[in-house]
């Protein structure tokens, strides 16, 4: 019930080719990308509802599983009220009726999490990129800058971290692999880099500027104010930008992932998330966390190195995931 995902090889009847077997859906990269979390609930999960009834001793093992996978304690609370809730009213007898009910209890309080980006309602339409060194930031613009050409849309990539030398070069090789612009400088104010940026983006007709910007601590006072002069340079020159803040975030910080959302939130109005590195990491759960203190849709979440391997969150989808459904 909590294997990881396999797959049975195909007859000569449905045989497919090479190239299609070698490239696994979303569904399939997001099953093996959470399988460490999946790991660490799936025996354990096993064992505590073979009981078959939720009584205390259930409640508290369960308790006990989802606090040390980074579920917090708020959602934590929340998931075993409604597994109470359920067990009273649907009368809980099996195992996997047991798992059914927890499965639906975190569908439910992840769902509201799952509102997808819309870029269309500006042109450009201008994202700004924050986050602390190593959450996966820059290498995340790359990857959506390519998710947002496969949608059809024009991009043009800012190099806002000028702090970082390797940053502007990395984002640089992006924007070679995925035949995008990117407006840098050797040096100099970052504000003025994403403002010029935004207004040859307007000049060109792009649809969608993604804007870096150097990582730095929530404790790095003058560099939070940096971040914050960004967001109004960018407003000289499109009132109503940046249309989206995106955080991102590397899934293996677990609960300090909240301190992060609040410090960047009250400085920035961070409007989205981006989680990264699901499949290197245990903490999966912390999305429930975030989900019941301080709920920001998940925009993206990613599984892997590859260049796709960053896409709209589906709360159902991460739940299957987890429960391997």
């Amino acid at each position: 019930m909590f294997s990881f995902l396999k797959k049975s090889a195909p007859d000569a009847k449905t045989a497919v080719p090479a190239e299609a077997a070698a490239a696994p859906s979303w569904r399939e990269r997001l099953f093996k990308g959470l399988a460490r979390t999946r790991a660490q609930w799936g025996g354990k999960l096993k064992s505590i509802f073979a009981r078959g009834k939720v009584d205390d001793e259930l409640l508290e093992e369960l308790e006990t599983l989802l606090l040390t996978s980074d579920v917090g304690i708020e959602a934590t609370t929340h998931l075993l009220d409604e597994l109470k809730k359920a067990a009273k009213r649907d009368k809980l007898e099996t195992p996997e009726a047991i798992q059914r009910a927890l499965a639906d209890a975190l569908y439910e309080t992840l769902a509201p999490l799952e509102q997808p980006l819309d870029v269309s309602t500006h042109k450009p339409y201008v994202i700004m990129i924050a986050g602390v060194n190593g959450a996966g930031k820059t290498t995340s613009i790359g990857k959506l800058a390519k998710y947002f050409q496969t949608q059809g849309k024009s991009v043009l990539l800012a190099a806002g971290d000028t702090f970082r030398a390797a940053a502007r070069e990395q984002l640089q090789t992006w924007g070679e692999r995925n035949n995008v612009t990117v407006i840098a400088q050797e040096s100099g104010d970052p504000a003025a880099v994403i403002f010029d940026a935004v207004s040859a983006a307007r000049a060109r007709g792009i649809d969608v500027v993604l804007a870096d910007t150097a990582g730095r601590l929530p404790t790095q006072l003058h560099l939070m104010d940096e971040i914050a002069k960004v967001r109004r340079v960018i407003q000289k020159v499109e009132p109503e930008g940046p249309h989206e803040t995106l955080l991102v975030l590397d899934a293996n910080i677990g609960q300090n992932a909240l301190q992060q959302v609040r410090a960047f939130d009250k400085e920035v109005n961070v409007t989205g998330l981006v989680l990264t590195k699901l499949d290197g990491t245990a903490k999966g759960g912390v999305v429930a966390a975030i989900a019941r203190q301080c709920p920001k849709p998940i925009r993206f979440i990613g599984v892997g190195e590859q260049i796709d391997d960053l896409r709209p969150f589906s709360a159902r989808d991460f739940v299957d995931a987890l429960f391997d459904q």
